[in-house]
C-alpha cells in the first residue's frame, strides 16, 4: 500500500511539472505559432530572416561607409521614361545574346539601338547630380529614344528632365531640371582607383530608390565588347566591381569611400538578368570629359590617334621576334592622320600616352578619348628595342583640328560629292524602318564606284544603325580607320541591298 502511494505521489508531481512547463512556454510567446506561415504566404518572393537584437558593434577603421552613403544618397537619382508606340522591326541588337549577357533581359527594351514595345512602355534606370543647377549625367541607353524623362529625387520631388546631350559611344548622356541647390556629387579621380580598393554602388534598382551596396575594384580597363557591337567609336575601358549592381542601377553612381564619384555604373554580367557577381563602370575620367564636351558643344569632341593595333602577347612576340610583352603593337596608320604625321611606324610599339602605361587596346583608348581635337600628347613607343617619343596633335575623324558642330536631324549632308538627306515619315513607315539616310547626286561623286544608285536609303553602316544623315558622315569617318566598311539600306521600292566601300 505504502508502494502504491509513492508511484501515485510521482505520477501527480509529473503531470503537476508538465502543466507549469507548458503553461510558461504560453505566457512567454508572444504570437500564434502560424503567424509567420500567414504572413510568408502573403508573398512568395520574400523570406524571413532570424531575428536580430541590438549590438554594440564598431565597424574597423576605414571600413564604415556611413558617413559616404549619407552624402552620396540624396544625390543619386531615379530616372523614369516612357515611350510612344513606334510600330517598326526588331532590331539585330535587340536579338543578340551577348548584348543580353551584359545588359539582361529587364533592360532590352532600353539599349540603344533597339525598339521600344509597340504598345509604348515605360523604363527605369538611375542618375547622378553633378551641379547644384540641376544637371544630372546618366547612361545613353537609360533614356535613349524617350518621349518623356521625369527624374525623382531622394526627397520624393518630381521634375520633368531635358535631354542636354548624349554621346552613345561612351553611352553617357546629360540631362537638366529646373531646380537649384540640389543636393550634389563631386568627381572622384578613377585614375588613382587601385584594385582591391573598397567602392560603394548606388541607385535604383527594381524601382528600390536609393539602395547602397558595397564591393571591391576588380578590375580596371576592362573592355567588355559591347559598345562598339553598335558603335564602330564605342569607348570601353570600364572599373569593373563585385559590388552588387542589377537592372535600374544603370546610370547611377559608384563611389569611393569619401563620397567621390568615381564611375557611372553601365553594365553587369549576366545570365540570368540579374546580378552574378561583376559590374562594369565608366570611370570618372572620361564621364567628366563627356560631360563638359555635351554641356559646351551638345556633340563630344573625339580625337583620334589614328593607329590599328593589336596587344602583345606571346605568340606575336615570337611571330614579330618582339622582346617585351608590354605595350600595344602598331599594325598600321591611317593616312595623314596624327600618328603618321608625328612618324609612328608599321611595327612601333606604343607603351605609353603622356607617361602613363598601356598595355591593352582599351586602356589607350581610354588615355586618348581624354582629349580633344587639337589637344598634343606624348607618345612613348619602341621601336628596334630603343625606346623613343613622339609628340602628336590630335585629329578628328576627318584629320582636322576642327570642333565638330551637331547638325540638325533633317540637315543635308554633302559627302564625298553626293548629298546625303533625311528620310520622310511616310516614307519610314512604308518600308518600317526608323530613320535612315537617303543619297542623291552618286553619278558625280565618290559613291559612283560601288553601284549604289540615287535613292538608296542608309540604314545601317557596319554594326552602327543609321538614324539621320550626319550619321552616315560620322560612320564613314571612323570607317577609313579601320580600312573601310560595309553599308547596308533599302530602296523606295523595297530591294534590300549591300555595298563594300573602301574593302578589297
Amino acid at each position: 500500500m505504502q508502494a502504491k502511494n509513492m508511484m501515485l505521489g510521482l505520477l501527480t508531481s509529473a503531470i503537476l511539472g508538465g502543466g507549469v512547463a507548458v503553461g510558461g512556454y504560453k505566457l512567454l510567446e508572444n504570437e500564434p505559432a502560424n503567424a509567420a506561415q500567414t504572413t510568408l504566404a502573403s508573398d512568395p518572393q520574400v523570406r524571413y530572416t532570424s531575428a536580430m537584437r541590438s549590438s554594440a558593434y564598431a565597424a574597423p577603421e576605414g571600413l564604415n561607409f556611413v558617413a559616404a552613403a549619407a552624402a552620396v544618397t540624396p544625390a543619386v537619382v531615379h530616372v523614369m521614361t516612357e515611350y510612344k508606340a513606334e510600330p517598326q522591326q526588331m532590331s539585330h541588337a535587340q536579338m543578340d545574346p551577348f548584348l543580353r549577357q551584359f545588359f539582361g533581359d529587364q533592360l532590352e527594351g532600353q539599349l540603344h539601338g533597339q525598339r521600344q514595345p509597340q504598345s509604348g512602355g515605360e523604363g527605369s534606370g538611375s542618375g547622378v547630380i553633378i551641379a547644384a543647377n540641376g544637371y544630372i549625367v546618366t547612361n545613353n541607353h537609360v533614356i535613349d529614344k524617350a518621349s518623356k524623362i521625369t527624374v525623382v529625387l531622394d526627397d520624393k520631388r518630381k521634375f520633368d528632365a531635358e535631354l542636354v546631350g548624349a554621346d552613345p559611344s561612351t553611352d553617357l548622356a546629360v540631362l537638366k531640371v529646373k531646380a537649384d541647390n540640389l543636393p550634389f556629387i563631386k568627381y572622384g579621380n578613377s585614375d588613382e582607383v587601385k584594385v582591391g580598393q573598397w567602392v560603394l554602388a548606388v541607385g535604383n534598382p527594381f524601382n528600390l530608390n536609393s539602395t547602397v551596396t558595397a564591393g571591391i575594384i576588380s578590375a580596371k580597363g576592362r573592355s567588355i565588347g559591347i559598345l562598339n557591337r553598335d558603335q564602330p567609336t564605342g569607348i570601353e575601358s570600364y572599373l569593373q566591381t563585385d559590388a552588387v549592381v542589377n537592372p535600374g542601377n544603370s546610370g547611377g553612381a559608384l563611389v569611393n569611400t569619401s563620397g567621390d564619384l568615381i564611375g557611372i555604373n553601365s553594365a553587369i554580367s549576366s545570365h540570368t538578368g540579374s546580378f552574378e557577381g561583376y559590374a562594369f563602370a565608366v570611370p570618372s575620367a572620361i564621364v567628366s570629359k563627356v560631360v563638359d564636351d555635351l554641356l559646351k558643344y551638345k556633340v563630344v569632341q573625339r580625337a583620334l590617334l589614328g593607329v590599328h593595333i593589336q596587344e602583345v602577347d606571346a605568340k606575336l612576340a615570337s611571330e614579330k621576334k618582339l622582346n617585351t610583352l608590354n605595350g600595344v603593337y602598331v599594325q598600321g596608320l591611317t593616312d595623314k592622320s596624327a600618328a603618321a604625321v608625328a612618324g609612328l611606324r608599321m611595327g612601333d610599339i606604343i607603351t605609353d600616352i603622356n607617361g602613363v602605361p598601356v598595355n591593352t587596346a582599351s586602356q589607350l583608348q581610354e588615355q586618348v578619348s581624354r582629349f580633344r581635337p587639337g589637344d598634343k600628347i606624348k607618345v612613348g613607343y619602341l621601336r628596334n628595342d630603343e625606346k623613343l617619343s613622339a609628340n602628336a596633335t590630335l585629329f578628328n575623324a576627318s584629320n582636322t583640328t576642327a570642333v565638330v558642330r551637331e547638325l540638325p536631324a533633317e540637315a543635308v549632308v554633302s559627302y564625298e560629292g553626293a548629298k546625303i538627306g533625311p528620310v520622310n515619315a511616310r516614307l519610314q513607315n512604308s518600308l518600317g524602318i526608323e530613320g535612315g539616310a537617303q543619297i542623291t547626286g552618286i553619278k558625280g561623286s565618290n559613291f559612283k564606284e560601288t553601284g549604289m544608285a540615287d535613292g538608296f536609303i542608309i540604314t545601317r553602316i557596319d554594326k552602327s544603325v543609321v538614324r539621320k544623315p550626319a550619321d552616315v558622315q560620322a560612320y564613314l569617318d571612323q570607317a577609313k580607320e579601320n580600312s573601310g566598311a560595309l553599308v547596308e539600306g533599302v530602296y523606295p521600292d523595297g530591294r534590300k541591298a549591300y555595298y563594300p566601300i573602301g574593302r578589297e
